[in-house]
C-alpha cells in the first residue's frame, strides 16, 4: 500500500445556485491540508482528488450522499424552552452545542415558540450537491506523526 499523503488545497465551495458558501482563497486564508485516507474531508471530495498533484486543477460536483448525507428528518425536533436555561435570547439561526448518549452534537435553532424550541441536528450542507473550483497546492508523503495523529501538521 501506497503511504498516505498529505494534500495542500486552494478551493471554492459554491452551491446550485452559484453562491459561494465557502474559500481558502479568500484574503487572510491559508490552503487547506489534509492526510488522505483519514477522513478529514468529505468523502466525494477526497475521491476526486485522488492521485493529484501539485498544480492539478479540479471542478467536482459532490452529491449528498458523498458529502454531509441527506435531512434526516428525524434530527429536527421540538425541545422545551427550558433546554435553554441560561440564554437570554434564542433566535432562528443560532447553533448551540448539545449533548447527546454519543457525545457532544451542534445543532441549530430552527423556529422558537412559546413552550418549544425547533432544533435541526443535520448538518448545514446536508442535502445539497457541493460544487468544488480546486486547485492542488501540495501533495507529499504523510510523516510518520500525521500518521499516527489522523491529521496533517
Amino acid at each position: 500500500m501506497a503511504q498516505p499523503r498529505v494534500v495542500t488545497i486552494h478551493y471554492t465551495l459554491t452551491n446550485d445556485q452559484g453562491e459561494e458558501l465557502d474559500s481558502s482563497r479568500v484574503e487572510g486564508r491559508e490552503p487547506l491540508s489534509y492526510l488522505e485516507g483519514a477522513q478529514n474531508i468529505i468523502g466525494g471530495l477526497e475521491n476526486a482528488l485522488n492521485e493529484k498533484n501539485a498544480g492539478d486543477q479540479v471542478k467536482v460536483s459532490v452529491e449528498p450522499a458523498e458529502g454531509y448525507g441527506e435531512v434526516n428528518e428525524e434530527l429536527v425536533q421540538p425541545v422545551p424552552v427550558s433546554a435553554f436555561e441560561g440564554v437570554d435570547t434564542i433566535e432562528p439561526g443560532m447553533q448551540f452545542q448539545a449533548q447527546t448518549p454519543g457525545g457532544p452534537q451542534v445543532v441549530r435553532v430552527v423556529e422558537v415558540g412559546d413552550e418549544t424550541v425547533t432544533i435541526d441536528a443535520n448538518h448545514p450542507l446536508a442535502g445539497q450537491t457541493l460544487h468544488f473550483d480546486v486547485e492542488v497546492v501540495e501533495a507529499r508523503e504523510a510523516t510518520d506523526e500525521e500518521q499516527e495523529h489522523g491529521h496533517a501538521h
